[in-house]
């Protein structure tokens, strides 16, 4: 079970950090992505970390302004965002899988477990 939290209300070129808790199964050999979803609209990839945090890979919108992590210890990926952009506001999903090849994903598809979102707003 994912636990996505940490959205809010924020204004344009400010920060917020996402964090998705992972409550069943061995964290440790999961894959966990983040996606977003705005009304209408189809899910959009964001940002994805390895199992053992080795490889990531982030969407071209992102542009350096986001930064995955992960702490194993605690069942925990982060989603650091800075310098958001009204565009930026949508609904934040986590999502993982268990690991079974070296390759990580970034579809929708590749991912077998998600969370309930998190609503980041972005005001102008």
């Amino acid at each position: 079970q994912l636990q996505a939290s940490g959205g809010g209300l924020v204004q344009a070129g400010g920060s917020l950090r996402l964090s998705c808790t992972v409550s069943t199964g061995t964290f440790s050999s999961y894959n966990v992505g983040w996606f977003r979803q705005t009304p209408g609209k189809e899910y959009d990839f964001v940002a994805a970390i390895s199992w053992t945090a080795g490889t990531t890979h982030y969407a071209e919108f992102v542009e350096g302004r986001f930064t995955i992590s992960r702490d194993n210890a605690k069942n925990t990926v982060y989603l650091q965002m800075s310098s958001l952009k009204p565009e930026d506001t949508a609904v934040y999903y986590c999502a993982s899988y268990t690991v079974v090849t070296m390759l990580l994903g970034t579809l929708r598809a590749d991912f077998a477990s998600w969370g309930q979102g998190t609503l980041v707003t972005v005001s102008s």
